[in-house]
């Protein structure tokens, strides 16, 4: 399964707040055997979230958008999205009836927006706040504060899946460009896929769904790199 994910909010394009969502979604959704294929962040605007969403679920399985749910001045991801799929954003009588059910608000307190969703879409309820996501063709809308935004991917994790691929890691004391002939050696050799990471070492990401052959690549390369010291 292939998916994108879209981080909304200025916030994110002007560095002024870390994007932890889109790393926490990337993890859990490789636990799952998903694919992240693409991480794109949009600013605040309807036309810029209605277009890479129209894009993105028009390349891949799914498409996971973070942020800019609620009833605030800024918050227009259910109107990008709504956008997107061709329908507009309507009152949703589940999402009303779920947070005058589970929180602390009455239908009358409720600020306007708040439970307004694309017409036709499933209704996600917000365990940790009180704005709902949703679903729709194959989109995920989820919060973006980070603590609700994963209380509500949890909901709906079962709907993402995969192959799973198998991790192994070895560490090598060289410059990684020193590393560039083996590196390619080991593709041809072997069924994996690798990723370089330097530091202060060069951490090597080894990747396959088989675990037998992943096992060979990686005792095969370990015998090719000098060992980091302990």
């Amino acid at each position: 399964m292939q998916v994108a994910l879209v981080s909304v909010g200025d916030e994110l394009l002007t560095g002024d707040t870390v994007n932890t969502n889109a790393a926490w979604l990337g993890e859990r959704l490789a636990d799952r055997g998903a694919s992240v294929e693409r991480v794109v962040v949009v600013p605040d605007r309807v036309g810029d979230i209605a277009r890479v969403v129209n894009e993105l679920r028009a390349e891949y399985d799914a498409v996971v958008v973070t942020g800019g749910l609620g009833p605030t001045h800024d918050d227009l991801t259910m109107e990008g999205v709504a956008a997107a799929v061709g329908v507009p954003v309507e009152e949703h009588d589940e999402a009303v009836a779920w947070v005058t059910d589970h929180t602390d608000y009455e239908r009358g307190d409720l600020v306007e927006g708040t439970t307004h969703l694309p017409k036709g879409s499933r209704m996600l309820p917000n365990e940790e706040g009180v704005a709902p996501g949703c679903a729709i063709e194959g989109v995920y809308v989820l919060p973006g504060v980070p603590e609700e935004m994963q209380a509500m991917f949890e909901t709906v994790a079962d709907e993402f899946s995969g192959e799973y691929r198998h991790v192994r890691t070895v560490e090598a004391d060289e410059p990684e460009s020193a590393l560039v002939e083996r590196l390619a050696d080991l593709r041809d050799r072997f069924d994996v896929t690798v990723g370089s990471y330097p530091g202060d070492h060069v951490r090597l990401k080894l990747q396959s769904t088989d675990e037998a052959e992943l096992e060979r690549a990686a005792a095969w390369l370990r015998e090719r790199v000098e060992p980091t010291e302990n």
